[in-house]
Order: C-alpha cells, then structure tokens, then sequence
C-alpha cells in the first residue's frame, strides 16, 4: 500500500522560507514521479512542481517559478519542496502526490495522495 505523508508546513511571514517534506514507503520515490499540488480555501487543487523518478525532469507552476525548488533523495524515501521568498497568495494547504506518468500536472495523472500540510504565510 502506498503511503504519502508531508510535513514541515506552518506560519510564516511574507519573505519568508520553508521546506515541505514527502516521506513515502517503501520504495516508492524511485519508482513513481512526484508532484506538490496545493488547494486554497474555496479553490481547486492548483499543480506547483513535480519532479520525474530520476530527478533529472523538473516542472514548475509559472506562479512558483524561481522561489520554488524540488529535489528528491531516493535512498531516503523522500521528496522535498524548498519554498522561498512566501507570497500570502502562497497560503494553502500542500499535498504530494504520486503518478507513474511523466511530466503531467493535473490532478487526476495523480494516483495517490497525501493528507497534505498547511502553509499559511501572512502579510
């Protein structure tokens, strides 16, 4: 069974950085891509970065691109998303996901998820 659990959300200011954490089992990361999706209040799922199973594929919202870095560490089960410079338009709550397929940003390419983390970066 697949399991997907982040961390490392929280309140920060404007300016701001923080680092999500995707720990999954078993094996999982160096089998499957994975994408950061995130979903403010009263929104749809919004795609922010995904990253292929050898990491050498990165994919970007044009809304993160520059602030935003994913990386993965294989022999540690576990993805990552560096936040940089937080805009209060970051503010949501962050879930990974995983996919089989390449370079797709729509939840739905997504077959497993997340219980997510919140973000929320004030003014």
């Amino acid at each position: 069974q697949v399991q997907l659990v982040e961390s490392g959300g929280g309140l920060v200011q404007a300016g701001g950085s923080l680092r999500l954490s995707c720990a999954t089992s078993g094996h999982i990361v160096s089998r499957y891509a994975v994408g950061w999706f995130r979903q403010a209040p009263g929104k749809e799922h919004e795609f922010v970065a995904a990253i292929g199973w050898n990491a050498f594929n990165t994919y970007y919202a044009d809304s993160v691109k520059g602030r935003f870095a994913i990386s993965r560490d294989n022999a540690e089960n576990t993805v990552y998303l560096q936040m940089h410079i937080l805009k209060p338009e970051d503010t949501a709550v962050y879930y990974c996901a995983v996919t089989r397929r390449v370079g797709v940003t729509t939840p739905g390419d997504y077959d497993y998820w997340g219980q997510g983390t919140q973000v929320t970066v004030s003014s």
